[in-house]
């Protein structure tokens, strides 16, 4: 399946559930394993298990293959291995403990992100900038206000 397609299947899937900030990092210079790398945060264990269920339908639906999925038995981190993609689906606390971004992130791949119209639902957008090493990392939706103590 060509990298790009794919990148839009997982994208679409994570965005259909509503997955929060989406980050996708090139990483064709430190493997040969896979070529991108997608974290995303997930606000439960039932949204993770959920968003890995929409990644994994729409890679299928766009005639990709799912090599694994690991973690969703507990849901806190859930991996799916989409091949030439691996995306890592983690609720914000483990996220930032792990902070996947410093390990894979120093070549971040500009995406766009379906952004709401008018009525509530999401609107299409162009397609990704692949390449270029110097993008930004990839469009954030906006984050969720929480009340943190300190």
């Amino acid at each position: 399946m060509e990298l790009q397609k794919l990148q839009r299947a997982i994208i679409d899937g994570l965005e259909d559930v509503k997955a929060q900030d989406i980050k996708v990092f090139n990483t064709t210079h430190l493997t040969s394993l896979f070529d991108r790398v997608v974290v995303a945060s997930g606000t439960s264990n039932r949204q993770t298990k959920a968003l890995a269920n929409s990644v994994r339908e729409k890679v299928k639906e766009a005639g990709g293959d799912i090599i694994s999925t690991e973690g969703e038995e507990i849901g806190e981190w859930v991996l799916v291995d989409c091949g030439d993609a691996v995306v890592h689906i983690l609720q914000p606390a483990l996220r930032q403990y792990y902070n996947l971004e410093e390990v894979w992130g120093d070549k971040p791949v500009r995406v766009k992100l379906q952004k709401p119209n008018m009525f509530g639902g999401a609107s299409v957008t162009a397609d990704e900038d692949e390449d270029d090493e110097n993008a930004a990392p990839a469009v954030k939706r906006p984050a969720r206000k929480t009340t943190r103590k300190h």
